[in-house]
């Protein structure tokens, strides 16, 4: 293993562990729009991991690209939904039963 390589895994594992205590000491009221946030990072992501499945540098990278599209893809779809649930929580109970802001019943 190079020097080179062991850095690489050294700022992966502070990432990682920098990551996990940010997101545990989160409130639970901003944790929606941590979503979005996030959500936004994995489009990123998805972007790069297209560019990395359709280069052609080699079979393994188009695999690992095509691996990294499928997680990048489950992520974005997955955080969105997330994200839509909990934002359904905060929805008033009135418009749920077709009312409108007046409080007038639509026809």
């Amino acid at each position: 293993m190079n020097s080179t390589t062991l850095i690489q895994l050294f700022v992966f594992l502070l990432a990682g562990f920098v990551g996990f205590q940010a997101i545990s000491r989160i409130p639970p009221l901003l944790h929606t729009p941590l979503m979005a946030a996030t959500n936004a990072i994995s489009g990123i992501s998805l972007v790069a991991s297209l560019v990395l499945a359709g280069s052609h540098a080699g079979v393994l990278a188009i695999v690992l690209g095509t691996v990294a599209v499928a997680c990048a893809m489950a992520n974005v779809v997955g955080g969105f939904l997330i994200t839509d649930r909990m934002l359904a929580m905060f929805k008033r109970a009135d418009a749920d039963k077709g009312e409108d802001a007046t409080g007038v019943a639509a026809e």
